[in-house]
């Protein structure tokens, strides 16, 4: 398999990633944000007696809870790793620095759940074909 076929499965699985991981991002960024961290059964759901997450030290600083600004980080993380995989796409010569930024964010998208885990794992599988890859020759041999 030439390399530039590698490069190009690898930038469409982490574009695939990158997506899931804003989609899984935005969707919990949007249950935590509207407030429906506070339903549940007899004890409150996530907020409990006591106020869960928000509790006496507030919200730590987001309008919409601790639960919703670690939803934040699905957000950016999947912007950040479909941009990526568009610019492996575009600038192929630049391989390791674009598939060491897919992966570093890819791994960081853990934290919000990694877009369904799909999303994180497609997107590490991508960075490591990226960063695997040899130089492209001019003549298109490789």
């Amino acid at each position: 398999m030439s390399s530039q076929g590698t490069f190009t499965i690898g930038s469409i699985l982490s574009f695939i990633g990158g997506i899931s991981v804003l989609v899984g991002g935005a969707l919990s960024f949007m249950w935590f944000s509207l407030g429906a961290s506070s339903f549940g059964g007899m004890m409150g759901g996530f907020t409990g007696m006591m106020g869960g997450y928000q509790g006496m030290m507030g919200s730590l600083g987001a309008p919409f809870g601790f639960m919703g600004s670690l939803s934040l980080i699905g957000l950016v993380t999947g912007i950040i790793v479909i941009i990526s995989a568009s610019m492996l796409n575009l600038r192929p010569a630049e391989h390791m620095a674009w598939g060491i930024i897919i992966l570093i964010f890819s791994v960081i998208s853990f934290i919000d759940m990694g877009g369904f885990m799909l999303g994180a794992i497609l997107g590490i599988i991508g960075g490591a074909l990226a960063i695997s890859c040899g130089p492209i020759s001019k003549t298109g041999d490789n």
